[in-house]
């Protein structure tokens, strides 16, 4: 006997209209959130910039708590799937380390390192952060549940990866307090590129994060990492490697 589908075409479509309801809630929700918090975000005004019917939140979310969480689940989810190609190498190599795999030696690590910092800062000087950003400000400052689960989906994953590799760089255990805050760091100036947009756009003279700007922040990114664990060895003329 053949398989039947057990969803009629009614059905589907009914579906497919529930996804897309869906993403226009989360979407506006990211907005309207960013913008004014969970206490100044009303129904009314979820439901406009969503473009939806007012009992739309409550039908797909259970409420206006609902919707703020899962729009905290799509930041992470989102962040970490733009940022996941980069890093997918490091936390590969990190997995085989703490079962037992061949030692990191410090040009693998800075291999490793780069890629996944440079991810990051195409991702927040993508004009599609800022939304997130403010959420993520907000969130900062007054940690909810919403925090914990951006930071658990993202932040800890990201900084768990780049610990270890600090840890191989500075020659220092991945767990010390020194290579956590150097490890947040190296993060936060990429983080900072969108959190204070204002400052460097005024301080730098630029409009946007345009293909010019962009050769500068990778730049950036290259040289922080390269100059890792080197800033204590003897002023020699030559290089560690040479």
């Amino acid at each position: 006997m053949s398989e039947i589908s057990d969803i009629s075409p009614a059905a589907a479509n009914a579906e497919r209209r529930g996804d897309a309801t869906r993403q226009k809630l989360l979407a506006g929700g990211i907005d309207v959130f960013g913008r004014y918090g969970f206490d100044g975000a009303s129904t009314r005004m979820l439901a406009s910039a969503a473009g939806v019917n007012l009992q739309a939140i409550p039908y797909y979310f259970g409420g206006k708590e609902g919707l703020y969480l899962a729009v905290a689940d799509h930041i992470g989810e989102t962040i970490a799937g733009r940022v996941g190609a980069g890093a997918q190498p490091a936390r590969e190599r990190v997995e085989a380390l703490k079962a037992g795999g061949a030692p990191l030696e410090a040009e693998e690590a800075r291999a490793l390192l780069l890629p996944m910092l440079l991810g990051a800062a195409e991702l927040f000087t993508n004009p599609d952060s800022a939304a997130w950003a403010r959420f993520m400000i907000r969130e900062q400052m007054e940690p909810t549940e919403a925090f914990h689960r951006i930071y658990t989906r993202v932040m800890q994953p990201m900084l768990g990866i780049a610990r270890v590799l600090v840890g191989v760089l500075l020659d220092a255990p991945a767990d010390s307090e020194a290579v956590k805050l150097r490890a947040m760091s190296l993060v936060g100036s990429v983080l900072i590129l969108r959190i204070a947009q204002a400052t460097v756009m005024t301080e730098l003279g630029w409009s946007d994060y345009g293909p010019d700007q962009m050769e500068i922040v990778r730049a950036m990114v290259r040289d922080q990492v390269m100059a890792l664990g080197r800033e204590r060895e003897p002023a020699t003329g030559r290089s560690k490697d040479e």
